[in-house]
């Protein structure tokens, strides 16, 4: 009985140690290390995280955590752009490892991809013309027929913009720019999208022509999303983050944040 008992053991021990080795095979990671290359989508027009300078080249907050995470992994870099409407699916098709790409994790995004740990949490805020600054002190003051909102089209701006306001005219744009540029040439009165976004537009181009209204609207963690059912790279990326945020020797984590969401001397490299 104890032989049989015994056996028994020994095989559901090696058929557990067996399906360990398949899932490791089949994990993105590994693939990743195999091939030599860490592929990344983004969609390059979300400042500071992912955006192209004067030259055409990808920079931002999210590619130089992109360079470090390869450079950790020993592998090689590539950056593939992609349009915002379609980047989910260019993950679950593989066209990608990860999407780095300023991505708030939802429970509906959830539902189709997996994220990592938050690297960065970020509000929904808002923009208005400087004109209205006598009567409108916060968010709630603009739902009326009166006033247009404008935000960007598919992001969780548009999510916010649509629960938070009931009376004003809403409009949306395929790209934050063409929003904020709505208001500057006064054919919406406010646009609400993401805080570190309206911080760098305001210290630019909203400098005297508009008004910040800085109270964040919503709570949005910022992930990288992966494929499901692989917790290998999971693990990885959750420690790889981990390593950034507490090292106190190294500061990768808050020299990033500082460099792209405090300084913004890269503005120049991009206007």
């Amino acid at each position: 009985m104890r032989k049989m008992i015994l056996t028994l053991l020994v095989l559901v021990t090696a058929n557990l140690f067996a399906a360990d080795l398949d899932l490791w095979k089949n994990s993105t990671l590994n693939k990743i290390v195999q091939r030599g290359e860490l592929i990344v989508g983004m969609e390059p027009g979300y400042m500071p995280f992912e955006m192209k300078d004067k030259k055409g080249r990808i920079i931002g907050y999210d590619v130089d955590m992109a360079k470090k995470m390869a450079k950790e992994m020993g592998v090689k870099l590539t950056l593939v752009p992609t349009a915002w409407d379609g980047i989910i699916a260019g993950l679950v098709t593989e066209k990608y490892d990860i999407i780095m790409s300023g991505m708030t994790i939802t429970q509906s995004r959830n539902l189709k991809v997996n994220f990592a740990n938050p690297y960065i949490v970020v509000g929904q805020t808002m923009m208005m013309k400087k004109s209205l600054g006598s009567k409108v002190k916060s968010a709630a003051d603009l739902d009326k027929k009166e006033y247009t909102i404008a935000t960007k089209l598919g992001v969780t701006g548009e999510i916010a913009t649509r629960k938070f306001f009931k009376k004003a005219k809403i409009i949306t744009f395929e790209t934050e720019a063409d929003a904020a540029s709505e208001v500057l040439n006064g054919r919406a009165d406010a646009m609400v999208y993401d805080q570190p976004y309206n911080v760098l537009f305001m210290s630019d181009k909203g400098a005297d022509r508009l008004i910040h209204l800085d109270t964040p609207l919503t709570y949005e963690p910022l992930g990288w999303a992966i494929r499901k059912g692989d917790p290998d790279f999971l693990n990885w990326l959750n420690n790889f983050l981990r390593q950034m945020k507490e090292d106190k020797v190294v500061n990768f984590h808050s020299d990033l944040y500082n460099k792209w969401l405090v300084d913004t001397k890269w503005l120049k490299r991009v206007q």
